[in-house]
């Protein structure tokens, strides 16, 4: 599959944002946890956005989150994060 560079970067850049804000906090931690395993930099940032993206798919989706009234789901955000690099959950 190719890589979109274009949407990888805004994912990326989001990751910095929240990184540089430390909002939420645990979004550091967790790079740091990632690379303390042994994954780059970059590795770990993509795993932070397989989480990140979760959000960003109901945050986007305005239909299906009113339809099923689902706000932006920090919990689930910070919930992912602790368990990568295992593949995020939508639940």
């Amino acid at each position: 599959m190719k890589v979109n560079e274009n949407l990888r970067n805004a994912i990326f850049e989001i990751i910095d944002n929240q990184i540089n804000a430390d909002d939420p906090v645990k979004t550091a931690i967790t790079l740091k946890r990632l690379m303390d395993e042994g994954y780059s930099e970059f590795e770990a940032k993509q795993f932070i956005g397989q989480a990140l993206a979760v959000e960003l798919f109901y945050y986007f989706n305005f239909i299906y989150a009113m339809k099923k009234k689902i706000p932006y789901n920090e919990a689930r955000y910070i919930r992912n994060l602790k368990n990568l690099p295992q593949e995020p959950s939508e639940t």
